[in-house]
């Protein structure tokens, strides 16, 4: 089993940082023999808002998000970040939860290969 950490840590928009390492982790999640942990820090926990509203044309990160939680993933929130940002866990997609600095390091050690965007 191959396990991938992914550590996001820009905002949902504005970069295509986020939305890149979002494609990778979704299109991981769908191979087998592959486990994927998403942990999302600094403005990366705005990815994890639910009901985002955007302009037609615009990719919706919490429904990327979605999709890879539908596969398996696991989704990590920095929490001091969603309190530096006011985000309440409640408005998370299903499956995203909160998270801390000690369970990054359990799945930095967990994982066989760690890639930040």
């Amino acid at each position: 089993m191959k396990k991938t950490l992914l550590v996001l840590n820009d905002p949902p928009y504005g970069s295509e940082r986020s939305y890149n390492g979002l494609r990778l982790a979704g299109s991981l999640a769908k191979r087998d023999g592959t486990e994927v942990r998403i942990f999302l820090m600094g403005d990366a926990v705005g990815c994890a808002v639910a009901g985002q509203i955007l302009p037609d044309g615009f990719y919706h990160l919490d429904r990327m998000l979605k999709a890879a939680l539908k596969h398996g993933a696991e989704v990590g929130c920095c929490g001091t970040c969603l309190d530096a940002r006011a985000i309440d866990v409640a408005g998370l997609v299903d499956g995203a939860r909160r998270s801390t600095l000690d369970e990054l390091t359990d799945w930095t050690i967990w994982a066989d290969q760690v890639v930040t965007f």
